[in-house]
């Protein structure tokens, strides 16, 4: 007889944040094992990649937490810089990521950025109400 447990979730996050977290894991799920199995000789270079991608995941929760769009502001940051890295990835010089899955990972990528983009939006509409 195994024992099951089930995941708990915190029922007080906010749709927002439930739904980015959802797609940023979408992403993660995707693009963690091809940048973990990158070349030794890119090691440093992979660490660096590894610990940008996994930086937003405490962010979305303290966003969701907080009426502070400066942190919905720093995930934008993040995002960005995680672009950056997945189109390095890619440059034939060091081809860590084929084309096609350095683009995979961007659409993902650029679901969980228009996510993030509406919830500035409603963020900073709702500002001084």
């Amino acid at each position: 007889m195994s024992k099951t447990t089930a995941i708990t979730r915190d029922e007080r996050q906010g749709y927002d944040e439930m739904a980015i977290v959802e797609k940023y894991e979408d992403f993660l799920n995707y693009a963690y094992p091809k940048i973990q199995n990158c070349p030794r000789r890119h090691g440093v270079l992979r660490d660096e990649v590894l610990a940008a991608l996994l930086e937003p995941v405490p962010g979305f929760y303290a966003a969701g937490r907080s009426d502070q769009v400066s942190r919905l502001y720093s995930l934008d940051a993040s995002l960005a810089t995680l672009r950056f890295w997945l189109r390095f990835l890619s440059h034939p010089s060091r081809a860590v990521l084929t084309t096609h899955q350095a683009a995979a990972a961007l659409a993902k990528l650029n679901e969980v950025g228009r996510m993030l983009g509406a919830w500035i939006g409603k963020r900073k509409g709702g500002v001084g109400k």
